[in-house]
């Protein structure tokens, strides 16, 4: 007996269809394991190791607490949005049905998605350590100065960051946060990690791409405070200023389930809402 993930927004439409598709997965005598959000935190519940796939009911955010989820389990996701098609949720609330038919046939291939994973080291010992599909993020507060932020790539120094913050992406990152901050949008299958700071002080810190085989280490000036760091926009880590942060890619990339008739760049035309006819 396959077991599936439900993973569902906090929603009345979400839960209304999540309803009618357990029951339908139970009907194909599979057993289902539902995780519900809530506006306040993620699933609390352990992700068994044994899912043959979860179903993520919701949009970009919900899919990004499922990815979470899951952890580093090699279990594949398929996001289902309601509404306008998401760059993370690709599938639509009508195409559910007969998707789901193909997958628990086994009739359905997956794309990797690059993840990277972010470790803070405090007075020498790990102090966190997450794995994030999308991006980590330091950010300075409301009220304090601009942040000073000493960056090394492969132990050699490259530059102090003075800005807002900065911005660690993955490329299917790319359309998130790091867009909004002026960086450049990078293809899913491109491997790549995208440094972008937050409105820097020096106009010639620009967005920087690099190979994913780095490793970015992160430091901070002295008498730093009031500094977070964020990862997926999901959970936050407050920093101090003796923190050294340490990001390079995960050994575990996420798969995600194809939908049929779905290609990238249909949806990023969607959502970026470009125009124009053909020459």
């Amino acid at each position: 007996m396959k077991k599936i993930g439900l993973v569902i927004k906090p929603d009345a439409k979400a839960h209304e269809t999540a309803a009618k598709f357990e029951k339908w997965l139970e009907s194909k005598k599979t057993e289902v394991l539902r995780n519900e959000l809530s506006h306040e935190a993620p699933p609390l519940s352990d992700c068994p190791a044994d899912l043959f796939c979860v179903f993520v009911l919701g949009g970009d955010g919900t899919f990004l607490s499922a990815a979470r989820w899951i952890g580093n389990l090699d279990i594949p996701l398929l996001g289902v949005k309601f509404g306008d098609v998401g760059f993370l949720a690709e599938s639509s609330e009508e195409n559910l049905f007969p998707i789901a038919e193909a997958i628990l046939k086994k009739d359905f291939s997956t794309t990797p998605r690059m993840r990277i994973q972010a470790e803070v080291i405090r007075k020498g010992k790990e102090a966190a350590r997450e794995t994030i599909l999308n991006d980590a993020v330091i950010n300075k507060g409301a009220l304090a100065r601009l942040a000073h932020i000493d960056t090394y790539i492969n132990g050699s120094f490259l530059t102090t960051y003075k800005s807002d913050g900065l911005i660690v992406s993955t490329p299917t990152g790319s359309t998130a946060y790091s867009l909004a901050a002026g960086g450049p949008i990078i293809h899913p299958g491109v491997p790549g990690i995208i440094m972008t700071p937050i409105c820097p002080f020096t106009l010639t810190n620009r967005p920087l791409i690099l190979p994913d085989t780095v490793s970015i280490e992160i430091r901070f000036a002295k008498k730093s405070s009031d500094i977070m760091l964020t990862f997926d926009g999901q959970k936050g880590f407050e920093l101090y200023d003796d923190d050294k942060i340490i990001i390079k890619k995960s050994a575990h990339p996420l798969r995600t389930i194809n939908v049929p008739e779905q290609h990238y760049f249909d949806i990023l035309k969607t959502k970026l809402k470009w125009s124009g006819s053909r020459i």
